[in-house]
């Protein structure tokens, strides 16, 4: 892996001090984006019940992948603060979280900051196989729960991004069938404008919608069908994400013209 330090995860995550450090990062970053998003501004969630109750009844080896817009640099780890604090507190619950390596994981204290957040360092532009995404299929094996922003970055100006085809590889691979969880949010890039000073706002209005979990069986059967290669497979997933998040987008984007309109 280039440019960056080296590969932050130990071979096992269950030491005293990785642990401790872990649940402390995550439990400080999740308080402070508890009171970013709940009283500096106002938040609203529909269906959060859906990823709720994944995480706290779905069996132990099913895995959970989420996927979102990414709009501002505060959706991860922001977002997760619209959970019960018993899900953003513990560090065996909150997701994996696919990170830009240039920009996270430049020196050894970020390094060691963001991989103790249970963040995986991915090369942009460094294509479907690499260390991070094998990372996150063995996690994904191991029955736990990885995020995705598909766009691959911040989208500044909510323009059409194709999705990248990492999230078809980490579905296409994993060995138990994971649930695919789609959410779209409006408001981010105002709670943190994407501009400097890059300062967080007060007052502003931030929608999060959860969509029901996408049905992919009959793009993996018909995969199957056509004797499609790993790349076509990967991208058919990736195609049917990315229509169910567009038809997602499209709801969201009107709840959250009407609730600007009445706030």
């Amino acid at each position: 892996m280039k440019d960056i330090v080296p590969w932050p995860f130990p071979k096992s995550l269950d030491g005293f001090l990785w642990r401790l450090s872990s649940r402390f990062i995550i439990a400080t970053v999740g308080f402070i984006g508890k009171f970013i998003l709940n009283v500096m501004n106002s938040t609203r969630v529909v269906n959060r019940h859906i990823l709720v109750d994944l995480l706290d009844s779905r069996p132990c080896h099913v895995p959970v992948i989420t996927v979102a817009n990414h709009t501002s640099c505060f959706d991860d780890p922001g977002l997760w603060s619209i959970l019960p604090i018993r899900h953003v507190f513990n560090i065996d619950v909150i997701r994996w979280s696919l990170t830009a390596h240039n920009i996270c994981f430049t020196n050894n204290m970020h390094s060691q900051f963001f991989a103790r957040g249970k963040c995986v360092p991915v090369v942009r532009g460094g294509g479907v196989y690499q260390l991070a995404m094998d990372y996150c299929i063995q996690k994904l094996n191991e029955g736990q729960w990885v995020h995705v922003f598909p766009e691959g970055r911040v989208n500044m100006d909510n323009s059409f991004i194709r999705f990248k085809w990492g999230v078809g590889r980490l579905i296409a691979e994993s060995k138990v069938m994971p649930i695919v969880v789609p959410f779209w949010h409006c408001g981010m890039d105002q709670v943190l404008p994407n501009e400097y000073p890059y300062r967080f706002q007060w007052g502003k209005q931030v929608l999060v919608n959860f969509g029901q979990p996408i049905d992919l069986k009959e793009v993996m059967q018909h995969a199957k069908d056509v004797d499609a290669d790993d790349m076509l497979t990967r991208k058919m997933i990736t195609d049917k994400i990315q229509e169910e998040m567009m038809n997602l987008k499209d709801q969201t984007e009107k709840m959250y013209s009407k609730l600007k309109k009445t706030s």
